[in-house]
């Protein structure tokens, strides 16, 4: 098992500096920077005329190393990551990429964590109950409630949410993890209601979504594990129908969902980009859009990079899982860990 965490870690290490230097030349690509952006912003609103406006966006450009060539910026952004752990200066924020990361990535893990948690535990829940009542009204109910958690787009049913709750309901604060008063305050009970009160709606678009896929796969995985031969012969054997679903079906059937693991982490960390930018919920996946909409190069690569790193530990992750939950699978394709 160590050695296989070992292997995977230092393999790690080459796809992601081949992972950064594609995202950063993605991402340097289309033509302008954040230069442009002030320029146009001094123009439109700073009543500056062009010529002066392209001097201030000239010296922006000299003064934090984007008139280099690209090469060279990549390099000064990993040099300074490895020496320094120095993610570069953010040109729209105008502090430390780090610190932009330390505000969003946090909140951001703790609540794509939650939706996840929900959505498998009660998808893989009510999969189990519509697998074993096949063609029951139970079924068809459950079947109905996991087709509308795949087609309903999630920045509509936001949409929806807040039009209740904006206009039928009159909720004022909407768009802020907590209220005004308890901003800085330090952490109480009467805080964390009032934290639920706020983010349950994007927790329960994301749970509604990912309890529907969860659903649907476990369903259909653990309907195929019914009907294999070794589960017809553990009933031949005498055992409750119970024990053949829980211990014999079950755990085989939950392998797709495990793997699935792997590619579903940095998908969690985005959180919800369409979901949090309707709510406007400071979290990673807004902060990934609004920083490519201005040119600000070294958010957008940080966290790039975060999603390319949690790939690979989520995909290391759902190897360990798969392990724990089959002794026969073996790592590193040998007859022992």
């Amino acid at each position: 098992m160590l050695r296989f965490l070992v292997t995977r870690i230092l393999s790690a290490i080459p796809i992601l500096i081949l992972l950064s230097i594609v995202t950063f030349a993605i991402i340097k690509a289309p033509p302008g920077d954040y230069g442009d952006y002030i320029k146009s912003m001094l123009m439109s609103q700073g009543g500056a005329t062009s010529e002066q406006a392209q001097i201030q966006a000239d010296a922006y450009r000299a003064s934090h190393g984007l008139n280099a060539p690209l090469p060279i910026q990549y390099l000064n952004w990993v040099v300074g990551i490895v020496t320094r752990f120095d993610f570069g200066q953010s040109l729209f924020y105008n502090k430390p990429v780090g610190d932009v990361v330390a505000e969003r990535l946090p909140r951001t893990i703790l609540l794509a964590l939650t939706c996840h948690i929900l959505a498998s535990v009660i998808g893989i829940t009510l999969g189990i109950v519509a697998a074993t009542r096949q063609y029951s009204w139970i079924d068809t109910v459950l079947g109905f409630v996991s087709f509308l958690g795949m087609t309903i787009p999630r920045f509509l049913l936001a949409l929806i949410i807040i039009y209740v709750l904006a206009f039928k309901l009159n909720v004022q604060e909407i768009g802020s993890f907590f209220s005004a008063q308890y901003g800085g305050a330090p952490w109480s009970w009467d805080k964390f209601v009032d934290l639920v009160r706020h983010v349950w709606p994007v927790i329960f678009i994301a749970t509604f979504g990912g309890l529907a896929y969860n659903m649907r796969v476990m369903r259909a995985n653990l309907l195929d594990v019914l009907n294999a031969q070794y589960v017809e012969t553990a009933r031949a054997k005498g055992l409750s129908q119970s024990a053949v679903i829980m211990k014999h079906a079950v755990p085989n059937a939950l392998h797709p969902l495990v793997a699935y693991q792997g590619v579903v982490l940095p998908y969690m960390l985005t959180g919800e980009v369409e979901v949090a930018i309707v709510f406007g919920l400071a979290t990673v996946g807004p902060a990934i859009v609004g920083s490519l909409g201005v040119g600000d190069v070294w958010v957008t690569a940080t966290f790039m990079l975060v999603l390319a790193a949690t790939l690979i530990v989520g995909n290391i992750i759902a190897d360990l899982l798969l392990v724990a939950l089959d002794p026969r699978i073996r790592l590193g394709g040998g007859g022992k860990e």
